[in-house]
């Protein structure tokens, strides 16, 4: 019997270091991506639409700095199912909010004329 070393098809886990370095990167980018909605809202230098905007947009970033960085979803083999299960979960959240809208804004305008 000869033994040949067994070679996997798998590629190598990443190692601790390499993860240690994303969560690292990730926090930095969180807290960068919190103190400047922090600074907008504290300083009063823009109007209140622009603020909101600006807010929503960086809590948007945040989100996928979150998903990349913490939670590791990327365009990878892996991560496909995850990534689908991620998209269709936003387009129901997303069907839920305007459907709500739709629904609170025609009860408006019915009820209030």
């Amino acid at each position: 019997m000869s033994h040949h070393p067994h070679h996997s098809s798998e590629p190598a886990a990443p190692s601790q270091s390499t993860h240690l370095k994303s969560y690292l990167i990730g926090f930095v980018l969180a807290v960068i991506l919190t103190a400047i909605p922090f600074a907008i809202v504290m300083n009063r230098s823009f109007s209140k639409e622009t603020s909101v905007a600006l807010v929503s947009a960086l809590a948007a970033v945040q989100m996928l700095v979150h998903l990349v960085y913490f939670l590791h979803m990327d365009r990878s083999k892996e991560q496909r199912s995850n990534v689908h299960v991620a998209l269709f979960s936003l387009l129901v959240i997303g069907i839920v909010i305007v459907g709500s809208l739709w629904v609170m804004h025609n009860l408006n305008i019915h009820m209030m004329y």
